[in-house]
């Protein structure tokens, strides 16, 4: 498959502004790989498709306020510093991409907030936008942490026009995220409400928990026609030993093992062992999943509508097979279903 298979044309009004009024009244595709039909449906109607001891696996990763704006030393330039990872927390250095670039050298300092009680300073060029700063803050890491959470803005995707607003520090985070260091909402998971995995509980559907810290290569566009010379960023992900008993039991029992999202199936992905169970994971992952691909893990999955040429969109192919997933596209475009972080869901069966 070339890049060029996974590209179409998508109209901006589709390009969700967001998010549905309530999390679990989405609109929701229905894919069935077996019998290549497509319905459509709500979100909450997801019940519908899942028996007792069926398992999802979600992605507790929480989004941290990760866009900052401050100004230039001297000239006073307003700047954007996204916070992407952070690399010591004694010493208190970043990695970050800042906006626009040009203006930000080595040496430089940024200072942030009315009383500049936040000062950066530029020690380090990575890439052409990216950064290393170097924080000073007088007071210990916790009060570091909170002074750059109470500065920080959600950061909602670029193709967001408008500003943020108060509802996005909720509703850009899924309800049951924990582990904080993700600078993207995994998606899928924003559709779920607090009724309705009440519901798939008592329904008997089990939950495990993943931790994938989704980064901004999420969003990095493909460029290069031949797909297996593209290189993912790294993002760091955990698997511990709960789900993956809970995981393998349902693999054992051929049940319905649902991914919900891209990012716990790439997760899942990089954990499988030589028998095709899930192994515990703890470090980084630059898995690339792209038809054609032999999935080990899950057999069900969530996932957004994805914009054209997209990683995710390749993997999505891969799962479901590339001609119904075009099809199921064209079907969204002609049917107003909304595309990207807080557009419509797919459900994969």
């Amino acid at each position: 498959m070339k890049l060029s298979h996974f590209n179409f044309n998508l109209p901006e009004e589709l390009l969700a502004e967001r998010p549905a009024e309530n999390r679990d009244e989405s609109k929701l595709m229905v894919l069935n790989r077996k019998d290549q039909t497509i319905e459509h449906k709500t979100f909450k109607d997801l019940i519908d498709y899942f028996d007792p001891e069926d398992v999802m696996v979600l992605n507790n990763t929480k989004v941290f306020p990760a866009r900052l704006y401050g100004n230039k030393e001297k000239t006073g330039a307003r700047i954007e510093v996204f916070l992407l990872r952070e690399l010591n927390s004694e010493t208190r250095l970043w990695d970050v991409l800042v906006d626009p670039a040009r203006k930000i050298r080595i040496g430089n300092k940024l200072y942030f907030g009315d009383d500049e009680s936040l000062v950066a300073e530029v020690i380090d060029n990575t890439t052409s936008r990216g950064r290393t700063l170097r924080f000073l803050y007088d007071g210990s890491y916790e009060e570091f942490r909170r002074k750059l959470t109470d500065l920080g803005q959600t950061p909602l995707p670029k193709y967001i026009k408008r500003d943020v607003e108060p509802e996005d520090q909720e509703r850009y985070q899924t309800i049951y995220a924990k582990e904080e260091g993700a600078v993207a909402a995994p998606t899928a998971g924003l559709h779920f409400s607090r009724h309705l995995l009440k519901r798939l509980e008592i329904k008997g559907v089990n939950f495990a928990e993943v931790t994938l810290h989704v980064g901004l290569g999420t969003f990095s566009p493909v460029e290069v026609e031949d797909l297996s010379k593209h290189k993912m960023d790294s993002e760091e992900a955990y698997i511990r030993e709960p789900a993956t008993r809970v995981i393998n039991n349902a693999i054992s029992e051929k049940r319905r093992i649902c991914a919900v999202g891209t990012t716990v199936m790439r997760a899942l992905e990089s954990a499988v062992s030589s028998g095709n169970t899930l192994n515990e994971f703890e470090g980084w992952t630059n898995k690339f999943i792209f038809p054609p691909y032999d999935f080990s893990i899950a057999n069900c999955m969530i996932t957004n509508f994805h914009t054209p040429k997209s990683t995710l969109l390749m993997m999505v192919s891969a799962f479901a097979g590339h001609d119904l997933v075009k099809k199921a596209y064209d079907e969204a475009i002609k049917e107003g279903y909304k595309f990207y972080s807080y557009g419509d869901a797919m459900l994969i069966i």
